[in-house]
């Protein structure tokens, strides 16, 4: 939902769009490229949350002289852009691999668009390693990595407002005298981190989802700043607020989900190894 309304044409709102894609699609157009993202978040996941720590503990050896020293703002901020740098070469080609996947559906009219003639027919992709496959062997490296610098302006300070509000509203939620949070405290700090974080990262967004649906079947944007210059044109300031309520509402559970799985492995592998080095 979220891509069709960010890159879409003809969706006026989320309910328009659910409609619109169960009609056309039936229940399986809400799940395609579902596949690449779920094949790698693990991967993604982990080395996200392991940069994060690793450069907090670094920072706290370097500043403190401990690396279990509590990080200051300046420390998670700088830690949280790290993670946002490196999440980006392991996040851009999933993203895009998912998007053009999703929008090989979407109906292009060559009164708005100039179609390219090298797609032959319709759909364009047998899948997620055929799309990949075919990104890679037209467009080169540079294809595969399309859309690196909107996500650089989308991840790098949308992870500040993720792993910052996190820390802080966990810290303010967990009761004092308490050694670590609960799991409930851990489940809705990360929730309402995620809430903020998509929310506030929805313009940008919007832009990178353009940029890399942008391709299927034609090529209408130069870069980022066109991309931007030519959405704003067209659709005014309200163009990058598109997916919002979707972003937001699906922010919340995913991120919940993903600090309390983080916790709670972290806080298991610790009291393995205390059991096992005792």
């Amino acid at each position: 939902l979220q891509t069709r309304l960010q890159a879409g044409q003809g969706y006026g709102n989320t309910l328009q769009c659910v409609l619109t894609v169960y009609r056309n699609e039936s229940v399986a157009g809400f799940f395609k490229g579902m596949s690449f993202p779920l094949a790698t978040i693990g991967i993604y996941s982990s080395v996200v949350f392991g940069v994060f720590s690793n450069t907090q503990r670094l920072l706290g050896q370097l500043r403190h002289g401990d690396p279990a020293t509590a990080p200051s703002l300046a420390d998670m901020t700088l830690a949280s852009a790290v993670a946002g740098v490196i999440s980006v070469g392991i996040g851009t080609p999933v993203e895009l691999v998912k998007i053009r996947l999703q929008m090989q559906t979407q109906p292009y009219t060559k009164a708005n668009v100039k179609l390219k003639t090298t797609v032959p027919g319709f759909p364009v992709y047998r899948g997620p390693i055929h799309c990949f496959r075919t990104i890679l062997q037209k467009e080169g490296i540079a294809g595969v990595y399309r859309g690196t610098v909107a996500m650089l302006l989308r991840d790098v300070p949308g992870y500040c407002v993720y792993f910052i509000p996190y820390a802080m509203f966990c810290d303010w939620i967990t009761p004092d005298g308490s050694i670590s949070p609960n799991p409930f405290s851990i489940w809705l700090a990360g929730g309402v981190a995620g809430a903020i974080s998509w929310a506030l990262c929805t313009p940008m967004d919007v832009v990178k989802s353009r940029l890399q649906a942008d391709g299927v079947y034609l090529n209408q944007y130069k870069g980022t700043l066109d991309c931007i210059l030519q959405s704003y044109q067209k659709e005014g300031l309200k163009v990058f607020f598109r997916g919002l309520t979707v972003n937001t509402v699906r922010g919340f559970p995913s991120s919940a989900a993903t600090f309390l799985g983080y916790e709670l492995s972290l806080k298991a592998m610790k009291r393995w190894r205390t059991e096992t080095n005792p």
